[in-house]
Order: C-alpha cells, then structure tokens, then sequence
C-alpha cells in the first residue's frame, strides 16, 4: 500500500548544479528516474506537483512540467484527471514485505503476564484530559522544563499517593520518569556511584531485568530467596549488600505480602548497614482481600526509593512513573534523569495530573477491579471444574496467579503441551536467577484475558494441568 502523505503536495529531496554543463530540465529528469529506480519513491506514491518543485529547486514551472511529461511518456509517472501524479506501477523496484516471525497460531487464552487489561484503557478520559492540559497548559511549559517533571503532576501524585499509598510523598522530593526501567536504572546509577556496589533481588523475581540494569550501574546483583512472609531479611543480612529491590505489597511473582515483621527487620537492616530499599510499587492498587497495603516508603522515607508508574493502573504505552526519593538522593538522581533525557513529556504529564485531579483515574481503577476480580473468579472456578487437584496462590492482588503443578511434572513440557492446545503458559523457572524448573509453577496472567477466554482457555488445557497427558 502506497504512502500517503497528509500535506497537497509532499515534500521531495532533489538537488541540481547549475555549474553542470548538463541542462537542469535533463538534472530533474535523472533525478526523479534514480528516486524511483532505487525505491526512494514507491508505487503508487505522490510526486511533488510541478509549482511545489519548482519553487523548491527555483525552476520554472514549465520546465518541471515538461520533465513529468517525459518520465509520463517513459512509463515511470502516471497522471489521471483530477488525481495528483503518482509513481507509475512498476517503475519503482519491488518493496521487500517486512520481515518478521512466522505468525503464531491464533490462541484461545494467552496468560501472559505483566499486561493489564488494555480494552479497558479510559481514552475518553484520557482524551479529555489531553485536551484540557493542551487548553490549560501556559506557553512557558513547552519549553524543557524542571527535569524532576511538572510541578503539577508532582503536586497532584503527592496527594494521591499520601491519601491512597500513606507515602511520605512530599512534591520536592518526587522525579517524574520513564516507566519502572527508567526509575531503576537511574536507582541503581546513582547508588552505585555513591560507593553501593551489590544490590540484592528478590528470588523469585526479576533477575533479567535487575541484573541488566546492575550491569549497566557497574554493579553485582545477587538473588536473596523469598518465603511465604515475604523477603528473608536474614538471608539478606548476610549478603555483601547494601541495597535491594523488593515488590513488598504483592511480591513478583509468588504474591506474598512482605509480614509486618519482615518490614521492620528490612528497614532496621538498611539502617544499620547504611543501605537502600529501591521499592517496586508493581501492581499495589489492586487488592481483592483488603485494602491495598501502604509503602515501606512511609516507614523509613530516608532509606527508601520507591517506584511507581501507571503501566499496570492505566496501560504501558503512557510511559509514565515516579520516584519518591531520598533527600541525600534527590539531587544526583535529579542530575542523571536531566543528562538522560532533558526530562519526561510534559503534555502526558498534565493531563495524568487532570485524570488524577477529576477523580477519573479513581473512577476507572474502581472499574478495572470488578473486571480483574471476576477474571479471577472465572479462573479458579475453571480450574476446580478442569484441574481441581491444581494449587492456586498469589490471588489477594494484581492480575496473575501461580498454579502449582503436581512434583511429577515437568514445567516445560506443560507449557509445550498448552501451545499444542492453543493456550499461552509461562514456567515460573523464568523468575529464578537459577532458572531451576522445580519446583514447576506457572505464572498466570489474567490481566488481557477475558472473562470466557479464561474458562475456555483452562477447560483446553485440564488434563495437562493435571498431569493427564
């Protein structure tokens, strides 16, 4: 399918050398035959029109007109009433289809994890916002701006977060960033520059993501094992670290909620050894058992970085998170976000501040909830009916789930076997820095899973579950 640009007449690169003892009419003509014979121009695309070009190379016009006549008689242009002139069908090379991987069968549930339910995206809200930031927003704010993010937003998150999170959010000390990715890397910079070279993780958990982002801090990131209270802060204790990167409210992936004495031994542990809490907010507005549980960062705002972002609250193409940072840490992060990207889209966000502000945002989590809690219903009723020997845990919050498959059973070759049947699983040996596959769990997202997806989906796959295959 042809390019089409929006403009009357697109823009074309074409050079001439008046010094050149060859005429300019036969310059042009060359020109426009090397564009199209080297695919710069496709089938079907529009050329300039004769007084755009002309004004362009400061031509005449009857000149360029006489240059489309000879390329329409050589069957490189084409020329229809009423229709602007077009590159003639095979007069361009062939353009190559795009390459990529073979398209995967269609499947009847896809559990992956980590996605939220993006249909439900408010973009009425959201347009509405973005109107209202565009409408409200004074000129002086196009410009760069305060690295740290617009003070609006930072205002506005500093509310709500108190109000809903108990963090000790205070405005002046809050960093608008790119997502989780940018938050943590820029954490792990500055920790590291400031002497903090080891930095533990919670296993299971994230050993891609936080080991690559160590290895882009200089620093060493080991894996500290996860019980059913949470992070063992023991096992931490003897480690050489002095920072890790814990999901305290809804653990990734287990579920767990960090115990009450677990949040005070980690907080006593960065204080005696003068060490950090990078805190991954993740998933923590959803919560179907109770209320969501405040941040760690409301305990010890000194020693704590806490990370949030609205990809799972709202949907990940926004691209927008925060830090809460300490005071001793404020300044160098504020320094490396600017010399990182000169700051986050101010327009996005504003309108996040007017979603947030309207009581929109709140409106929609509220929805977004009752869609997650009866996916969840929809999962464990399905796998009672087609699977009832199968475990479930990690369902008090979020969107995902871990089953726990029979010891017998091979992680693998269940998710292999799932494929076959047109379901997407995923092995919890993912999560593991060891990438041990026992023993075998699945982590399952329900978050972009319908509701009948989700029951169709498990009663394909029962007998597998089951061992039964």
């Amino acid at each position: 399918m042809p390019l089409e640009w929006s403009s009357s007449s697109p823009e074309l690169l074409l050079t001439v050398d008046r010094t050149s003892s060859v005429p300019l009419r036969t310059q042009v003509e060359q020109a426009l035959r090397v564009a199209i014979r080297t695919g710069r121009l496709h089938v079907g695309e529009r050329v300039p029109s004769s007084r755009e070009l002309a004004g362009a190379l400061g031509l005449s016009r009857g000149l360029v007109q006489e240059c489309y006549a000879q390329l329409q008689a050589e069957g490189y242009l084409v020329t229809r009433p009423g229709s602007a002139t077009r590159v003639a069908a095979g007069a361009a090379v062939p353009v190559p289809a795009p390459r990529s991987a073979a398209a995967p069968h269609s499947l009847i549930a896809d559990f992956r994890w980590g996605v939220p339910d993006l249909a439900s995206f408010p973009m009425p809200d959201w347009l509405w916002a973005v109107r209202e930031a565009a409408r409200m927003m004074p000129t002086a704010d196009l410009d760069y701006g305060d690295p740290c993010g617009s003070p609006a937003l930072r205002e506005v998150l500093g509310g709500y977060l108190r109000r809903v999170r108990s963090a000790a959010a205070d405005p002046d000390r809050i960093i608008v960033c790119n997502g989780y990715a940018q938050g943590l890397n820029l954490a792990l910079r500055v920790l590291a520059d400031g002497g903090v070279r080891t930095v533990a993780f919670e296993d299971p958990g994230s050993p891609k993501a936080i080991g690559a982002a160590a290895d882009a801090a200089g620093s060493t990131a080991i894996p500290v094992p996860v019980d059913e209270q949470g992070l063992d802060v023991e096992a931490l204790a003897a480690t050489r670290a002095r920072a890790v990167v814990v999901t305290p409210a809804h653990q990734w992936p287990t579920g767990v909620v960090l115990a009450p004495a677990r949040r005070l031994a980690l907080i006593d542990w960065a204080v005696r050894h003068d060490g950090y809490i990078v805190e991954d907010e993740y998933d923590a507005e959803f919560r179907y058992d109770r209320e969501p549980v405040g941040t760690l960062q409301g305990l010890a705002p000194d020693r704590v970085i806490s990370i949030g972002t609205v990809s799972k609250s709202l949907a990940p193409a926004l691209r927008i998170g925060w830090m809460l940072c300490p005071p001793a840490l404020h300044e160098p992060l504020t320094r490396h976000k600017h010399t990182t990207d000169r700051g986050t889209a101010t327009l996005d966000q504003i309108a996040l501040a007017r979603l947030i502000e309207s009581g929109r945002f709140d409106r929609h989590l509220r929805r977004v909830r009752t869609t997650y809690a009866a996916r969840r219903t929809a999962l464990l009723n399905a796998l009672s009916d087609h699977a009832p020997g199968i475990t479930v845990t990690g369902l008090a919050a979020g969107f995902h789930a871990v089953a726990h498959l029979p010891d017998h059973a091979d992680e693998q070759q269940v998710v292999a076997a799932a494929r076959e049947r047109a379901v997407g699983l995923y092995g919890m040996s993912t999560c593991r820095a060891s990438h041990d596959v026992a023993p075998p769990r699945l982590v399952l997202g329900f978050g972009n899973v319908g509701t009948r997806a989700v029951t169709e989906g498990v009663a394909a796959i029962g007998t597998v579950l089951a061992g039964r295959t």
